[in-house]
């Protein structure tokens, strides 16, 4: 390991959170260019050795978080309680607004045909969504988008990773969303919420 992938794995450990490359390289005194190379490179060496973290890349930003593989030994030992898995409707909403972000709560009840206003809320109280802004219309109604949470929770770096949108079918002049849910519920197994990688 070389200096500046000392000094990079250092400030992420202490930092916790998920921090902007560009930022990261201003206080490293580098390129942001250099800081994603070396971020690879981390991360490339914890895959290798299989070791207890990983270097996340979420976007523009990189954090560094522990290998959903030791949740349960995480949680034994931090004495934290398996948290619920999400639901079918809480699928089916977070779905919705990864794909077709920003969103109004509006347009997420259009396409589901039933009130999502405490699955939305939920949602965000989980920190999986955010506020992102206000529509330009009458009423001016909050707008939706998913977080750097969601990104972690189902281990995708960029919402490019997400997998290729099927085809919504209309039933009764109703969309009707399974397909996209089962996928949104198959990558909630392989990964968070309940496998989410812990923050280091």
């Amino acid at each position: 390991m070389n200096e500046l992938e000392s000094r990079l794995e250092a400030v992420l450990f202490a930092s916790g959170d998920a921090i902007d490359a560009e930022r990261l390289a201003n206080a490293l005194g580098v390129t942001t260019e250099l800081i994603y190379e070396t971020a690879a490179s981390l991360a490339s060496q914890y895959d290798f050795e299989r070791r207890g973290l990983l270097l996340l890349r979420m976007e523009n930003r990189l954090q560094l978080a522990s290998r959903p593989d030791y949740a349960e030994d995480i949680r034994r030992a931090t004495e934290n309680r398996r948290p619920p898995s999400l639901g079918p409707a809480a699928l089916e909403v977070l779905t919705i607004i990864a794909y077709r972000q920003p969103v109004t709560r509006a347009f997420v009840e259009q396409l589901r045909g039933v009130d999502s206003g405490g699955t939305v809320s939920s949602l965000a109280e989980k920190g999986l969504i955010e506020e992102a802004g206000r529509l330009d219309v009458p009423g001016r109604p909050i707008l939706y988008k998913t977080t750097d949470a969601f990104l972690r929770a189902f281990a995708i770096s960029s919402l490019d990773e997400l997998p290729a949108l099927p085809a919504l079918k209309t039933d009764n002049e109703q969309l009707t969303l399974d397909d996209l849910a089962e996928r949104a519920e198959a990558a909630a197994e392989e990964g968070a919420p309940e496998g989410e990688a812990a923050q280091g």
